[in-house]
């Protein structure tokens, strides 16, 4: 109980902290940034090929769009009006107390409570979280939270999956729909989740050994109060350490900008003062898997990437 109610109080005094910094961070760039609007938002997503109906999972940035007059509240309501009541706005909401996947498993007494715990993806996909009507997956590590016709289907199963990116997935559901398309709003290639899903769904056959041999089954409560076990498997630490959303793997990002590109399937442009992209979700899985029978993955060397160039 006293570890439990610890805990609770620095959850809290993390969340105020964050805040806290958020409004600084905010009041600095009213001063000295570009200004954005929703309705500057909404047209330059449409020019860049959104369109109603699309079910966007979105990875973004809320700074690279400028300062954006209404917060992050209307760079959501853009998105929305951009697809329409017919379309379905997806975010990753992941939280993550330990830091890591394996450390977040290893924490003792830690429970899931979507109806609790916020978000550690920054300032956007937590003001996604107060919005009416919003449906978030039951996941200790890994959960995404949707608005609008598809929300239902892409999170409800989540705590159901095999494994955090497994069938019922939102991952997997979401690489179903013939009208989802991968957004990223001031980001590199890196930090793009659906990577993992072709790892899960490869499985013995994905080039490398992306996880440990535990999966370990963790405690949620879902949104009812009902307690359930849900199983997670952790990243190799070492295998981590190459990875594409690292420090130091500007050139696997810069590789797989350029690929996609060249492919014709990634579309670039720019929403207020952010660089911006989309590629057609059921694209992205062709290209990683054929990508992947060549030896080519998120975890890939310079070595690796120069002799791919070279035979290609």
């Amino acid at each position: 109980m006293v570890i439990s109610t610890l805990r609770t109080l620095k959850h809290g005094l993390e969340n105020a902290l964050s805040a806290l910094q958020r409004r600084r961070r905010a009041a600095e760039m009213e001063r000295t940034a570009p200004h954005a609007t929703r309705a500057q938002i909404a047209v330059d997503l449409k020019r860049l090929g959104i369109v109603p109906g699309d079910v966007l999972f979105m990875h973004s940035s809320l700074k690279s769009l400028g300062f954006v007059e209404g917060g992050p509240a209307a760079v959501i309501d853009a998105l929305l009006d951009a697809i329409g009541p017919d379309g379905t706005l997806l975010l990753p909401t992941y939280w993550i107390p330990g830091g890591t996947l394996l450390a977040t498993c290893e924490l003792p007494d830690y429970v899931f409570d979507p109806r609790q715990h916020g978000t550690h993806m920054g300032a956007l996909p937590a003001a996604f979280l107060e919005r009416p009507g919003l449906k978030r997956s039951v996941h200790p590590t890994h959960s995404c939270a949707a608005v609008g016709p598809a929300a239902q289907f892409l999170v409800e199963a989540h705590h159901l999956a095999p494994s955090v990116f497994g069938e019922g997935s939102p991952w997997q559901r979401f690489a179903t729909l013939p009208q989802g398309k991968v957004l990223g709003l001031g980001i590199s290639m890196g930090p793009v989740t659906i990577y993992h899903r072709v790892e899960d769904e490869m499985g013995q056959d994905f080039p490398v050994p992306v996880w440990l041999e535990r999966t370990y089954s963790l405690p949620c409560i879902d949104h009812d109060g009902r307690r359930c076990m849900v199983p997670v498997r952790p990243f190799a630490p070492e295998i981590v350490q190459r990875r594409i959303d690292q420090k130091g793997r500007d050139d696997l990002r810069q590789w797989f900008a350029r690929d996609f590109s060249a492919a014709g399937i990634k579309v670039n442009g720019r929403v207020a003062e952010a660089d911006a992209w989309f590629v057609r979700g059921q694209d992205f899985m062709v290209h990683m898997r054929a990508l992947a029978k060549r030896g080519i993955t998120i975890y890939s060397t310079a070595e690796e990437l120069a002799r791919a160039d070279a035979g290609s």
